[in-house]
């Protein structure tokens, strides 16, 4: 009686050990699924805020400012317009 007594202490340690252990590990789980989610959720407010950033940065007025600034750019006109023809050749 006594060596079952010991058998089902024994087993009564352990399955409390294995519950323990197991209970810190599914908190442990739990905590880096809500870190991850968390950094998601970050991460999707970022790729907003570049996309807004994106679509400031490509307005067609900003385009035609950098255009004349940077790139010396003007406006084609017929005053300025060069045609090209191209001789010797038959249709």
């Amino acid at each position: 009686m006594i060596r079952l007594n010991l058998i089902l202490l024994v087993a009564l340690v352990l399955s409390a050990m294995v519950t323990v252990q197991v209970q810190y590990e599914s908190r442990r789980l739990v905590a880096e699924i809500e870190k991850a989610e968390a950094d998601a959720r970050r991460l999707g407010m970022e790729h907003e805020r570049l996309q807004v950033a994106k679509r400031a940065q490509a307005t067609p007025l900003r385009v035609e400012k950098l255009a004349k600034e940077q790139l010396h750019m003007r406006p084609a006109s017929p005053a300025i317009t060069q045609y090209v023809t191209q001789t010797g050749m038959q249709p």
